[in-house]
């Protein structure tokens, strides 16, 4: 039986505190907002009327819902204003013991019957309750900024909460607008835990060295369909946010190589080279917006090219390779084997172009990879090996221009850019999934909402095809070593019985 709430309080009253004091006012709860720094509850306050006003100036809400908002807002001038609420939500400082003394403190205030919520994004919820005499009755309620936009919340079930709580603050996040996913008290929880392999990934293939910033960025956002590309992201969120989470993750998960954090960002934080908010980062924005971005590389028609002989690893990339040559009236090489002089175009998965050439039988001279995973439509990214004449990598590059869309030339990778990237992020959306810290419908949903990727990590899998994926992460665990790429058994075995990646027993 869940727990009716009418009365909660935020402690803690900045950008996170206010914003979900913002949602808790408009749904009709009457909000206590207490700060331990004097005067910041009665400033949030009026802040928050400030946002009602503005709400109401664009019509998004009528003069009665602002002035019964701004009515539910009370100011708490001590802890013990608090006693006879329903609810507390903490958005305090991340540190542990600062968390634990005021849930110590409130229990002494409190009645039993009060759920105490904690909105930390990085702390065990079950560390946080360790000290207190009802342990059931703390729960992680963790939202993201800005709250009343980003309509995602998670709902964290520490070790000893009560799962009736549980179902009571998935009740209250449907009145407030936002979509609730439960997660198990694991590091990361599931929004954070998903989110480690797009930024992580890019700076690995940074550090190998495969091609630089603005072409990552440009390949995973404006082919693949990212958003923002991960450099541009880590820019926005900046980096004293972003590496101290990878480095917190990778630790609380004892060293484990899937989250392993790049050096790169850890000099810059040191240099102070945060992003957006200090005007400098991965890109320069001390003019007020970005610059620095290498713009993309444009071959213009050739007076002749080669015939070009396809290699693909599935046939519907032959095909639509084929058809794309055709209409640009490139001559294609139908032979089984390549003549002696002909562009080998290379549709692999997994692979360097080097070794890719050496399975097709191919001259790694006169071979060009390209990676179909996300397709052609908007953007390719092609991939010459260590050994390409520098005509054939001109040639493929222009016939890749041809109809007006951008090329990124690469150097080796296993795995190209996009298929690394997109390969790890689905893979460990199924490694969430097989550790039961979410259903597959609550990781799908707040990845989409909480990070706004095209598709949920799992079903993203199902979309691209969970074979490609596996074969990907086969191929580059073998190249490789490295056992960050070793793929998920929830993957592995739904591609062995064909089964969607999303299904379960």
């Amino acid at each position: 039986m869940t727990q009716q709430i009418k009365t909660i309080a935020i402690i803690g009253v900045g950008v996170m505190g206010s914003g979900i004091a913002q949602i808790a006012a408009q749904s009709g709860h009457t909000t206590y907002l207490y700060d331990a720094k004097a005067g910041a509850a009665q400033q949030a306050k009026e802040k928050l009327a400030a946002t009602f006003q503005k709400l109401l100036d664009k019509n998004k809400i009528t003069v009665e819902q602002a002035d019964a908002a701004n009515a539910n807002l009370l100011i708490a001038h001590e802890l013990s204003d608090l006693k006879s609420c329903d609810l507390i939500v903490e958005a305090i400082i991340e540190r542990l013991d600062i968390k634990q003394s005021l849930m110590d403190q409130l229990e002494a205030i409190v009645p039993e019957t009060t759920i105490l919520a904690s909105n930390t994004s990085s702390l065990s919820i079950t560390a946080i309750a360790a000290n207190c005499q009802h342990p059931e009755r703390v729960i992680g309620y963790h939202f993201f900024n800005p709250v009343p936009l980003m309509k995602v919340v998670e709902v964290i079930q520490g070790l000893k909460t009560d799962p009736k709580h549980v179902e009571t603050l998935n009740q209250l996040s449907r009145v407030f607008g936002h979509r609730p996913v439960v997660a198990k008290d694991t590091p990361g929880f599931i929004i954070n835990h998903a989110g480690r392999a797009y930024g992580t990934e890019a700076l690995k293939i940074l550090n190998e060295n495969v091609t630089d910033i603005s072409e990552i960025d440009r390949i995973l956002r404006d082919g693949v369909g990212f958003r923002m590309g991960p450099f541009e992201l880590m820019d926005l969120t900046g980096l004293d946010v972003s590496h101290p989470v990878m480095e917190s993750i990778y630790h609380q998960y004892y060293e484990e190589a899937r989250y392993r954090p790049s050096p790169l960002t850890k000099q810059m934080l040191e240099a102070k080279q945060l992003g957006r908010k200090v005007g400098q980062g991965f890109y320069d924005y001390r003019t007020g917006s970005k610059t620095g971005e290498t713009p993309a590389k444009v071959v213009e028609r050739l007076e002749s090219y080669p015939t070009v002989w396809i290699a693909a690893d599935f046939a519907a990339d032959k095909k639509l390779l084929e058809a794309y040559l055709t209409a640009q009236n490139i001559q294609l090489d139908t032979g089984t084997t390549p003549q002696a002089d002909s562009l080998c175009l290379l549709a692999c998965y997994g692979e360097d172009t080097t070794h890719a050439a050496k399975r097709f039988n191919v001259n790694p001279a006169h071979s060009v990879a390209i990676d179909m995973l996300y397709g052609i439509e908007k953007h390719r990214t092609l991939m010459p090996s260590l050994a390409t004449q520098a005509d054939y990598v001109q040639a493929a590059h222009s016939i890749f221009n041809l109809d007006g869309a951008l090329v990124s030339m690469i150097d080796e990778s296993t795995g190209f850019v996009a298929q690394r990237v997109l390969a790890m992020v689905i893979n460990l959306g199924c490694d969430i999934a097989q550790q039961n810290i979410a259903t597959v419908d609550d990781i799908n949903a707040a990845v989409r909402l909480g990070l706004g990727y095209p598709y949920g990590p799992i079903e993203w899998g199902d979309v691209l095809g969970s074979d490609k994926i596996l074969l990907i992460l086969n191929r580059i665990s073998e190249l490789t070593y490295d056992p960050r790429y070793r793929p998920s058994p929830w993957l592995q075995r739904r591609v062995t019985l064909n089964l969607p990646l999303t299904f379960t027993a």
